[in-house]
């Protein structure tokens, strides 16, 4: 049995491409942030604006997809 996943270049890689991942969720919701009209954190933190997290949320999943396709592909 073999673990092809347990090899350095192979876990580095994985490594590698989750952390490119994240930078490009964290700067697209960065710049999302920017383009709406009000701040997005303060109005679901402080607000406890329950619509606009949900919004958010599919937001972040919809980019979460996107991203790891675009890794994945």
């Amino acid at each position: 049995m073999q673990f092809e996943w347990l090899r350095p270049a192979a876990f580095f890689g994985s490594m590698l491409y989750a952390l490119i991942g994240v930078l490009m969720f964290w700067i697209s919701f960065i710049v999302i942030d920017k383009l709406t009209p009000y701040n997005l954190w303060e109005e679901i933190v402080s607000k406890q604006n329950r619509a606009l997290a949900l919004v958010v949320a599919a937001m972040c999943l919809g980019i979460s997809i996107i991203v790891a396709a675009a890794i994945h592909g």
